[in-house]
Protein backbone atom coordinates (compact mmCIF):
# COMPACT_ATOMS: atom_id res chain seq x y z
CA UNK A 1 0.00 0.00 0.00
CA UNK A 2 1.48 3.16 -1.34
CA UNK A 3 -0.08 6.35 0.53
CA UNK A 4 0.74 10.19 -0.81
CA UNK A 5 0.48 12.30 2.22
CA UNK A 6 0.67 16.18 2.37
CA UNK A 7 1.20 17.85 5.44
CA UNK A 8 2.38 21.47 6.83
CA UNK A 9 4.96 20.33 9.36
CA UNK A 10 7.11 18.11 10.45
CA UNK A 11 9.87 17.52 13.74
CA UNK A 12 11.74 19.06 14.58
CA UNK A 13 10.80 21.78 13.05
CA UNK A 14 7.15 22.40 14.14
CA UNK A 15 4.85 25.18 15.28
CA UNK A 16 1.52 23.27 16.66
CA UNK A 17 0.20 20.10 17.44
CA UNK A 18 -0.37 19.40 13.97
CA UNK A 19 3.49 18.36 13.62
CA UNK A 20 3.30 15.88 16.26
CA UNK A 21 0.37 14.39 15.03
CA UNK A 22 2.37 13.92 11.41
CA UNK A 23 5.07 12.25 13.00
CA UNK A 24 3.07 9.77 15.36
CA UNK A 25 0.41 8.81 13.01
CA UNK A 26 3.24 8.25 9.91
CA UNK A 27 5.24 6.07 12.55
CA UNK A 28 2.61 4.28 13.63
CA UNK A 29 1.57 3.29 9.81
CA UNK A 30 4.84 2.84 8.70
CA UNK A 31 4.73 -0.48 11.64
CA UNK A 32 2.47 -2.05 8.91
CA UNK A 33 5.09 -4.14 6.63
CA UNK A 34 3.28 -3.08 3.36
CA UNK A 35 3.04 0.47 4.43
CA UNK A 36 4.99 2.81 1.82
CA UNK A 37 4.52 6.57 3.00
CA UNK A 38 5.66 9.83 1.01
CA UNK A 39 5.01 13.19 3.04
CA UNK A 40 5.24 16.04 0.91
CA UNK A 41 5.85 19.41 3.00
CA UNK A 42 6.68 22.62 1.84
CA UNK A 43 10.08 23.35 3.14
CA UNK A 44 12.09 20.02 4.82
CA UNK A 45 15.36 21.07 6.77
CA UNK A 46 17.00 17.97 6.21
CA UNK A 47 17.22 16.68 9.71
CA UNK A 48 14.28 15.46 9.71
CA UNK A 49 13.62 11.66 10.63
CA UNK A 50 13.40 9.71 6.98
CA UNK A 51 13.60 6.53 8.41
CA UNK A 52 10.21 4.81 8.06
CA UNK A 53 8.54 7.58 4.91
CA UNK A 54 9.98 9.55 1.70
CA UNK A 55 9.69 12.87 2.59
CA UNK A 56 9.54 15.73 -0.66
CA UNK A 57 9.62 19.38 0.03
CA UNK A 58 7.45 21.08 -2.59
CA UNK A 59 10.28 23.74 -2.53
CA UNK A 60 12.38 21.38 -4.47
CA UNK A 61 10.04 20.08 -7.19
CA UNK A 62 11.04 21.39 -10.27
CA UNK A 63 8.06 22.58 -12.34
CA UNK A 64 10.52 24.18 -15.34
CA UNK A 65 11.57 21.05 -16.30
CA UNK A 66 15.44 20.52 -17.16
CA UNK A 67 15.62 19.89 -20.96
CA UNK A 68 13.78 23.41 -20.78
CA UNK A 69 16.44 26.18 -20.92
CA UNK A 70 15.44 28.52 -17.93
CA UNK A 71 16.85 31.54 -19.56
CA UNK A 72 14.26 30.99 -22.45
CA UNK A 73 11.60 30.84 -19.43
CA UNK A 74 12.97 33.78 -17.85
CA UNK A 75 13.19 35.80 -20.49
CA UNK A 76 10.03 34.84 -22.07
CA UNK A 77 7.92 34.83 -18.74
CA UNK A 78 9.70 37.30 -16.52
CA UNK A 79 10.86 37.24 -12.65
CA UNK A 80 7.21 36.95 -12.12
CA UNK A 81 5.35 35.42 -14.52
CA UNK A 82 2.57 36.14 -17.15
CA UNK A 83 -0.76 34.44 -16.71
CA UNK A 84 -0.05 31.42 -19.17
CA UNK A 85 0.23 28.16 -19.56
CA UNK A 86 3.65 26.27 -19.83
CA UNK A 87 3.49 22.84 -21.42
CA UNK A 88 6.28 20.24 -21.48
CA UNK A 89 6.28 17.88 -24.17
CA UNK A 90 8.54 15.43 -22.90
CA UNK A 91 5.90 14.62 -19.51
CA UNK A 92 2.78 16.56 -20.71
CA UNK A 93 2.84 18.14 -18.12
CA UNK A 94 0.95 21.58 -17.39
CA UNK A 95 1.98 23.88 -14.96
CA UNK A 96 -0.11 27.32 -14.39
CA UNK A 97 2.10 30.58 -13.73
CA UNK A 98 0.44 33.02 -12.13
CA UNK A 99 2.75 35.44 -11.37
CA UNK A 100 4.12 32.80 -8.82
CA UNK A 101 8.06 33.54 -8.25
CA UNK A 102 10.62 30.61 -9.94
CA UNK A 103 14.16 30.54 -8.05
CA UNK A 104 17.41 29.23 -10.66
CA UNK A 105 16.53 25.77 -9.85
CA UNK A 106 12.67 25.66 -11.56
CA UNK A 107 11.31 25.68 -8.32
CA UNK A 108 8.82 27.64 -6.17
CA UNK A 109 9.78 29.03 -2.96
CA UNK A 110 7.78 28.58 0.89
CA UNK A 111 8.54 29.62 4.22
CA UNK A 112 8.17 26.35 5.55
CA UNK A 113 5.52 28.30 8.35
CA UNK A 114 2.66 29.93 8.20
CA UNK A 115 3.31 33.12 6.39
CA UNK A 116 1.08 36.24 5.92
CA UNK A 117 0.26 35.37 2.39
CA UNK A 118 -0.84 31.79 3.68
CA UNK A 119 -2.99 31.38 1.48
CA UNK A 120 -0.94 32.20 -1.59
CA UNK A 121 1.39 29.56 -0.26
CA UNK A 122 -1.38 26.90 -0.06
CA UNK A 123 -2.30 27.79 -3.63
CA UNK A 124 1.18 27.69 -4.65
CA UNK A 125 1.38 24.29 -2.74
CA UNK A 126 -1.51 22.76 -4.91
CA UNK A 127 0.25 23.42 -7.93
CA UNK A 128 3.41 21.52 -6.94
CA UNK A 129 1.19 18.48 -5.46
CA UNK A 130 -0.01 18.22 -9.32
CA UNK A 131 3.32 17.55 -10.66
CA UNK A 132 3.98 15.55 -7.66
CA UNK A 133 1.06 13.54 -8.46
CA UNK A 134 2.43 13.36 -11.80
CA UNK A 135 5.74 11.46 -11.29
CA UNK A 136 5.17 9.62 -8.25
CA UNK A 137 3.56 6.19 -7.50
CA UNK A 138 0.59 5.84 -5.08
CA UNK A 139 -2.96 3.98 -4.73
CA UNK A 140 -4.04 6.42 -2.34
CA UNK A 141 -4.02 10.23 -1.16
CA UNK A 142 -4.16 11.15 2.50
CA UNK A 143 -4.44 15.22 2.91
CA UNK A 144 -3.79 16.80 6.85
CA UNK A 145 -5.67 19.87 7.83
CA UNK A 146 -7.13 22.61 5.95
CA UNK A 147 -3.64 24.22 4.54
CA UNK A 148 -3.44 21.14 2.28
CA UNK A 149 -6.56 19.84 1.06
CA UNK A 150 -6.20 22.01 -2.27
CA UNK A 151 -3.26 19.99 -2.69
CA UNK A 152 -5.21 16.87 -2.29
CA UNK A 153 -7.81 17.27 -4.24
CA UNK A 154 -5.50 18.78 -7.10
CA UNK A 155 -3.70 15.33 -7.00
CA UNK A 156 -6.65 13.73 -6.88
CA UNK A 157 -7.85 15.32 -10.31
CA UNK A 158 -4.74 14.05 -11.67
CA UNK A 159 -4.12 10.61 -10.43
CA UNK A 160 -7.51 9.83 -10.22
CA UNK A 161 -6.96 8.11 -7.17
CA UNK A 162 -9.17 8.44 -3.56
CA UNK A 163 -8.38 11.03 -1.67
CA UNK A 164 -8.88 11.15 2.08
CA UNK A 165 -8.83 14.26 4.44
CA UNK A 166 -7.45 14.36 7.61
CA UNK A 167 -9.58 16.85 9.96
CA UNK A 168 -6.82 18.12 13.09
CA UNK A 169 -9.32 20.94 13.52
CA UNK A 170 -11.75 23.51 11.85
CA UNK A 171 -11.85 27.04 12.00
CA UNK A 172 -14.68 26.61 14.26
CA UNK A 173 -12.30 25.56 16.40
CA UNK A 174 -9.63 27.99 15.70
CA UNK A 175 -12.20 31.66 15.93
CA UNK A 176 -14.37 30.53 18.51
CA UNK A 177 -17.51 30.34 16.35
CA UNK A 178 -15.89 34.13 13.97
CA UNK A 179 -15.27 31.59 11.08
CA UNK A 180 -12.87 32.92 8.04
CA UNK A 181 -15.29 32.69 4.82
CA UNK A 182 -11.78 32.17 2.87
CA UNK A 183 -10.56 29.33 5.49
CA UNK A 184 -14.21 28.00 5.74
CA UNK A 185 -14.52 27.78 2.27
CA UNK A 186 -11.15 25.66 1.32
CA UNK A 187 -12.35 23.13 5.00
CA UNK A 188 -15.75 22.98 2.62
CA UNK A 189 -14.25 22.53 -0.68
CA UNK A 190 -11.98 19.57 0.47
CA UNK A 191 -14.25 17.67 2.51
CA UNK A 192 -16.80 17.96 -0.62
CA UNK A 193 -14.05 16.64 -2.73
CA UNK A 194 -12.71 13.97 -0.21
CA UNK A 195 -13.97 10.37 -1.10
CA UNK A 196 -13.64 9.62 2.64
CA UNK A 197 -13.01 12.55 6.08
CA UNK A 198 -11.47 11.48 9.23
CA UNK A 199 -11.42 13.31 11.97
CA UNK A 200 -9.41 13.34 15.07
CA UNK A 201 -12.43 12.77 17.70
CA UNK A 202 -16.26 12.96 17.83
CA UNK A 203 -16.92 16.32 18.60
CA UNK A 204 -14.67 17.30 15.48
CA UNK A 205 -17.19 14.85 13.46
CA UNK A 206 -20.34 16.58 14.72
CA UNK A 207 -18.40 19.94 13.43
CA UNK A 208 -18.18 18.19 9.84
CA UNK A 209 -21.38 16.97 9.88
CA UNK A 210 -23.74 20.14 11.20
CA UNK A 211 -21.50 22.96 9.84
CA UNK A 212 -19.88 21.46 6.82
CA UNK A 213 -23.02 19.22 6.21
CA UNK A 214 -21.14 16.24 5.15
CA UNK A 215 -22.78 13.09 5.12
CA UNK A 216 -22.11 11.04 8.51
CA UNK A 217 -21.46 7.51 6.67
CA UNK A 218 -18.18 9.50 5.10
CA UNK A 219 -16.87 10.73 8.37
CA UNK A 220 -14.81 8.07 10.52
CA UNK A 221 -13.00 9.28 13.97
CA UNK A 222 -9.79 8.36 14.28
CA UNK A 223 -8.64 9.63 17.63
CA UNK A 224 -4.89 10.40 18.33
CA UNK A 225 -2.40 9.11 19.82
CA UNK A 226 1.22 9.43 21.78
CA UNK A 227 4.43 8.62 20.98
CA UNK A 228 6.74 6.47 23.53
CA UNK A 229 8.95 8.84 25.75
CA UNK A 230 12.20 8.32 24.56
CA UNK A 231 15.64 7.50 26.64
CA UNK A 232 16.44 11.12 26.49
CA UNK A 233 13.25 12.25 27.36
CA UNK A 234 13.30 9.57 30.33
CA UNK A 235 16.24 10.35 31.59
CA UNK A 236 15.26 14.00 32.33
CA UNK A 237 15.23 14.27 35.96
CA UNK A 238 11.81 14.51 37.81
CA UNK A 239 11.03 17.48 40.45
CA UNK A 240 12.63 16.33 43.22
CA UNK A 241 13.05 18.98 46.48
CA UNK A 242 11.28 21.37 45.03
CA UNK A 243 8.63 22.72 47.51
CA UNK A 244 6.61 24.67 45.56
CA UNK A 245 3.69 23.01 43.82
CA UNK A 246 4.11 23.91 40.17
CA UNK A 247 0.73 24.39 37.88
CA UNK A 248 1.07 24.71 34.08
CA UNK A 249 -0.05 25.67 30.98
CA UNK A 250 1.44 24.25 27.95
CA UNK A 251 0.10 25.62 24.03
CA UNK A 252 -0.54 28.50 21.89
CA UNK A 253 -1.74 31.09 23.95
CA UNK A 254 -4.83 31.93 21.78
CA UNK A 255 -8.58 32.61 22.40
CA UNK A 256 -9.58 28.85 20.92
CA UNK A 257 -7.07 27.62 23.97
CA UNK A 258 -8.93 29.93 27.06
CA UNK A 259 -5.76 30.94 28.32
CA UNK A 260 -7.44 33.50 30.46
CA UNK A 261 -9.86 30.80 32.40
CA UNK A 262 -6.18 29.47 33.47
CA UNK A 263 -5.00 32.74 34.77
CA UNK A 264 -8.57 33.51 36.31
CA UNK A 265 -7.98 30.23 38.19
CA UNK A 266 -5.04 30.37 38.91
CA UNK A 267 -5.92 33.67 41.22
CA UNK A 268 -8.81 31.91 43.04
CA UNK A 269 -6.06 29.19 43.78
CA UNK A 270 -3.53 31.63 45.16
CA UNK A 271 -5.57 33.10 47.35
CA UNK A 272 -5.90 29.70 49.32
CA UNK A 273 -2.40 28.03 48.31
CA UNK A 274 0.03 31.28 48.28
CA UNK A 275 2.82 28.78 47.91
CA UNK A 276 1.99 27.53 44.36
CA UNK A 277 3.32 28.86 41.28
CA UNK A 278 2.01 29.20 37.48
CA UNK A 279 3.46 28.64 34.65
CA UNK A 280 2.40 29.38 31.06
CA UNK A 281 4.52 28.40 28.41
CA UNK A 282 3.87 28.78 24.83
CA UNK A 283 3.04 31.84 22.71
CA UNK A 284 0.64 33.57 21.04
CA UNK A 285 -1.54 36.91 20.12
CA UNK A 286 -3.25 36.76 23.56
CA UNK A 287 0.49 36.60 25.55
CA UNK A 288 0.40 39.99 26.47
CA UNK A 289 -2.65 40.06 27.34
CA UNK A 290 -2.46 37.37 29.68
CA UNK A 291 0.75 39.39 30.95
CA UNK A 292 -1.79 41.89 32.04
CA UNK A 293 -4.51 39.76 33.33
CA UNK A 294 -2.24 38.36 35.81
CA UNK A 295 -0.48 41.58 36.70
CA UNK A 296 -4.24 43.24 37.33
CA UNK A 297 -5.15 40.07 39.41
CA UNK A 298 -1.72 40.68 41.48
CA UNK A 299 -0.40 37.41 40.48
CA UNK A 300 2.51 38.36 38.26
CA UNK A 301 5.53 36.92 41.18
CA UNK A 302 4.04 33.64 41.03
CA UNK A 303 3.27 33.04 37.26
CA UNK A 304 5.71 32.54 34.68
CA UNK A 305 5.85 33.09 31.03
CA UNK A 306 8.21 31.16 28.91
CA UNK A 307 7.35 31.57 25.59
CA UNK A 308 7.37 28.96 22.29
CA UNK A 309 8.73 26.14 23.80
CA UNK A 310 9.37 22.68 21.67
CA UNK A 311 10.97 19.36 22.00
CA UNK A 312 12.70 18.20 24.89
CA UNK A 313 12.44 21.67 26.49
CA UNK A 314 8.38 20.75 26.70
CA UNK A 315 8.79 17.52 28.59
CA UNK A 316 11.45 19.18 30.90
CA UNK A 317 8.68 21.77 32.06
CA UNK A 318 6.61 18.86 32.40
CA UNK A 319 8.25 16.65 34.23
CA UNK A 320 8.96 20.10 36.69
CA UNK A 321 5.64 20.50 36.99
CA UNK A 322 3.03 18.87 39.46
CA UNK A 323 -0.09 19.41 37.67
CA UNK A 324 -1.15 20.10 33.97
CA UNK A 325 -4.45 21.90 32.64
CA UNK A 326 -5.60 22.62 29.32
CA UNK A 327 -8.64 24.94 29.41
CA UNK A 328 -9.28 24.68 25.95
CA UNK A 329 -12.58 26.66 24.95
CA UNK A 330 -12.78 24.25 21.48
CA UNK A 331 -10.00 21.79 21.33
CA UNK A 332 -10.60 18.81 18.63
CA UNK A 333 -7.85 16.50 20.29
CA UNK A 334 -5.28 18.13 22.75
CA UNK A 335 -1.91 15.91 22.41
CA UNK A 336 -0.28 17.58 25.79
CA UNK A 337 -2.55 16.24 28.39
CA UNK A 338 -1.22 12.77 27.35
CA UNK A 339 2.42 13.87 27.00
CA UNK A 340 2.10 14.98 30.42
CA UNK A 341 -0.30 12.02 31.89
CA UNK A 342 3.27 9.84 30.30
CA UNK A 343 5.15 11.80 32.83
CA UNK A 344 3.36 11.08 35.30
CA UNK A 345 1.73 14.21 35.59
CA UNK A 346 -2.25 14.45 36.45
CA UNK A 347 -3.93 16.44 33.95
CA UNK A 348 -7.13 18.78 34.18
CA UNK A 349 -8.81 18.81 30.75
CA UNK A 350 -11.80 20.86 29.48
CA UNK A 351 -15.27 18.75 28.57
CA UNK A 352 -14.97 20.70 25.62
CA UNK A 353 -11.62 19.22 24.17
CA UNK A 354 -11.45 15.40 21.71
CA UNK A 355 -9.04 14.05 24.23
CA UNK A 356 -11.49 13.97 26.90
CA UNK A 357 -13.34 11.13 24.92
CA UNK A 358 -10.51 8.43 25.85
CA UNK A 359 -9.31 9.64 29.18
CA UNK A 360 -10.89 8.01 32.01
CA UNK A 361 -7.87 9.49 34.85
CA UNK A 362 -7.86 12.83 33.94
CA UNK A 363 -9.84 15.44 35.76
CA UNK A 364 -12.65 17.17 33.27
CA UNK A 365 -14.11 20.67 33.35
CA UNK A 366 -16.27 22.89 31.54
CA UNK A 367 -13.55 25.56 30.16
CA UNK A 368 -16.08 28.42 31.67
CA UNK A 369 -15.85 27.08 35.08
CA UNK A 370 -13.62 28.79 36.79
CA UNK A 371 -14.55 27.85 40.01
CA UNK A 372 -14.68 24.26 39.20
CA UNK A 373 -11.11 24.38 37.74
CA UNK A 374 -10.05 26.04 40.63
CA UNK A 375 -10.79 23.56 42.89
CA UNK A 376 -9.06 20.90 40.90
CA UNK A 377 -5.92 22.68 40.79
CA UNK A 378 -6.22 23.13 44.68
CA UNK A 379 -7.22 19.22 45.29
CA UNK A 380 -4.44 17.51 43.13
CA UNK A 381 -1.72 20.12 45.15
CA UNK A 382 -3.29 19.71 48.62
CA UNK A 383 -4.15 16.00 48.78
CA UNK A 384 -1.66 13.88 47.99
CA UNK A 385 -3.72 10.56 47.65
CA UNK A 386 -5.52 11.89 45.02
CA UNK A 387 -2.23 13.30 43.03
CA UNK A 388 -0.72 10.00 43.16
CA UNK A 389 -3.94 7.78 41.81
CA UNK A 390 -3.89 10.28 39.17
CA UNK A 391 -0.35 9.97 38.72
CA UNK A 392 -0.13 6.21 38.55
CA UNK A 393 -3.79 5.25 37.09
CA UNK A 394 -2.86 8.21 33.85
CA UNK A 395 0.06 6.83 33.23
CA UNK A 396 -0.85 3.12 32.60
CA UNK A 397 -3.58 4.63 30.85
CA UNK A 398 -1.78 6.49 28.27
CA UNK A 399 1.07 3.74 27.60
CA UNK A 400 -1.57 2.07 25.66
CA UNK A 401 -2.85 4.44 23.58
CA UNK A 402 -0.64 4.05 20.57
CA UNK A 403 0.04 5.20 17.41
CA UNK A 404 0.08 2.00 15.75
CA UNK A 405 -3.64 1.36 16.81
CA UNK A 406 -4.39 4.39 14.87
CA UNK A 407 -2.74 3.22 11.85
CA UNK A 408 -4.13 0.33 11.74
CA UNK A 409 -8.20 2.05 11.72
CA UNK A 410 -6.49 4.20 9.19
CA UNK A 411 -5.18 1.10 7.12
CA UNK A 412 -8.96 -0.35 7.12
CA UNK A 413 -10.15 2.58 5.38
CA UNK A 414 -8.03 2.73 3.03
CA UNK A 415 -8.63 -0.72 2.12
CA UNK A 416 -12.39 -0.17 2.10
CA UNK A 417 -11.80 2.63 -0.54
CA UNK A 418 -9.44 0.99 -2.43
CA UNK A 419 -10.77 -2.40 -2.94
CA UNK A 420 -14.71 -2.07 -2.33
Amino acid sequence: MKALMFGWEFPPHILGGLGTASYGLTRGMATQPDMDITFVIPKPWGDEDKSFLKIIGTCNVPIVWKDVQYDYVKNRLGKFMDPQLYYDLRDHIYADFRYRFVNDLGCMEFSGRYPDNLLEEINNYSIVAGVIARKEQFDIIHAHDWLTYPAGIHAKMVSGKPLVIHVHATDYDRSRGNVNPDVYGIEKNGMDNANHIITVSDLTRQTVIEKYHQNPSKVTTVHNAVEPLSPDILAIPDKKGVKDKIITFLGRITMQKGPEYFVEAAAKVLAKAPEARFIMAGSGDMMDKMIRLAAKRDISDRFHFTGFMKGKQVYEVLKASDVYVMPSVSEPFGISPLEAMQCGVPSIISKQSGCAEILNYAVKVDYWDIEAMADAMYALITYPAMHQFLKEEGKKEVDNIKWEYAGQKIRRIYDQLIYH
